[in-house]
């Protein structure tokens, strides 16, 4: 296939969308960096123009890589991507964790973005390269492990709220697939057990919702009894899963449901970011005017909280705004999916959409107290150097299987 027709049958939607939101980001990094001199070396918008042509690069070389070579090494990849995630543990810590690779640039390099790419494309080729039964809970543990293994080197690191979003695209890719939804609400039951035990009333609301779950899917009796009992049972153990927290974990919790309990603590960040948001109104105060933007009130700004500067200088329509152009993205990246001509292709473009839409669902929820604060860039707005990169060549390679080869 040429390259023109490549191009002309490519959703180009898919490049223009990404384009258009770090041209946004770029404007309120801008607005941010006002107060910071002229001194180019720490000006966030300079250093993320500069970023934004490698990623730029990275878009083209993963647009233009064959499908089949993409196919035919990622198990390698993926190996040398668990070799290389385990890189910053032989360094010293950075900020306190063992996320970046130091080398000797302005900016680290953060090696689990990219494993987000690397592990999405070996699950699919795992799952579209067998004719799997499905139906059977068995067929769920190994593509489980492609998954859980580099899910713990992160959270090691510590790195949690990556570690989640490395989980975010298994239980879409293997509802893709066929397996069966009793199967993988068995995933997330264990989750629901633990965290609704920490409210008696929620608790008793979950075990009647097991029992009918359990009830119209009719597992082998003894089966069925195990597993609702294990839950149960998870559920009491709530007060050791509770202990196993870090300290600033367990804040960050107690903190969700009531900041004020330590305003200038770990609930500080959640009360100055809606602080934020709602004084800027429906049109915000101005580019340039957001009051706890730029006399430093609202932290992590340029990243975490990018999204409480736009709502405080650009007002809540334009978040309306930024959201439906997000969601317009994330679906027709999965319309690509249904449309593809091969179970490959399709599972790597649903894979790619579940991480986007947790990055944007987490790091909007955050910044509005809905969720405990984590530490997640919003897709090609937030300054970040390793994310971007990775998050345009996650449109490269979705745009470079997007295209019909039937012809």
């Amino acid at each position: 296939m040429t390259l023109s027709r490549k191009i002309s049958e490519t959703p180009q939607t898919l490049l223009f969308i990404p384009l258009f939101l770090s041209a946004l980001g770029l404007w309120t990094l801008y607005s941010i960096s006002l107060d910071q001199g002229t001194a180019l070396a720490q000006n966030l918008f300079f250093k993320q123009s500069v970023i934004l042509i490698p990623a730029l690069v990275g878009f083209g070389l993963a647009f233009l890589v064959s499908r089949n070579l993409i196919h035919k090494y990622i198990y390698v990849f993926y190996c040398l991507t668990l070799a290389v995630l385990a890189v910053p543990f032989l360094g010293e810590k950075i900020a306190g964790t063992h996320r970046w690779i130091d080398l000797g640039l302005p900016i680290g390099v953060q090696p689990s973005e990219f494993a987000k790419i690397i592990i999405v494309i070996a699950l699919a080729r795992y799952l579209s390269d067998r004719n799997l039964q499905m139906q059977y809970f068995g067929s769920l543990i190994f593509p489980t492990i492609i998954v859980l293994v580099p899910t713990l080197i992160v959270l090691n690191q510590p790195d949690l709220g990556t570690a989640i979003i490395l989980m975010t695209p298994l239980i879409p890719m293997l509802f893709w697939v066929g397996a069966r939804p009793f199967h993988l609400f068995l995933f997330i039951a264990p989750i629901l057990s633990i965290l609704t035990a920490f409210h008696l009333v929620s608790f008793f609301i979950w075990a009647g919702v097991m029992a009918v779950i359990f009830y119209f899917s009719r597992p082998r009796l003894l089966y069925g009894i195990g597993l609702y009992f294990g839950n149960l049972f998870l559920g009491l153990l709530t007060p050791v899963a509770w202990n196993l927290l870090r300290p600033f974990q367990q804040k960050r919790i107690l903190t969700l449901l009531d900041p004020d309990l330590d305003p200038l603590g770990a609930g500080y960040q959640i009360i100055q970011s809606k602080m934020a948001i709602g004084s800027g109104g429906f049109f915000g105060k101005g580019w340039g005017q957001g009051t706890q933007t730029h006399l430093k009130f609202l932290p992590v700004q340029e990243s975490d909280f990018i999204v409480s500067v736009m709502g405080e200088e650009l007002g809540f329509i334009a978040i309306v705004i930024m959201l439906s152009v997000f969601t317009y993205f994330i679906f027709r990246m999965s319309r690509s999916a249904f449309e593809s001509n091969d179970r490959f292709s399709g599972l790597v473009l649903i894979g790619f959409a579940s991480i986007f839409l947790a990055h944007v669902f987490v790091n909007c929820a955050m910044t509005v107290g809905l969720i405990p604060v984590k530490g997640l860039p919003l897709p090609f707005i937030s300054y970040g150097g390793s994310f971007l990169m990775a998050a345009f060549m996650m449109v490269g390679v979705s745009m470079n299987l997007s295209v019909n080869r039937t012809g």
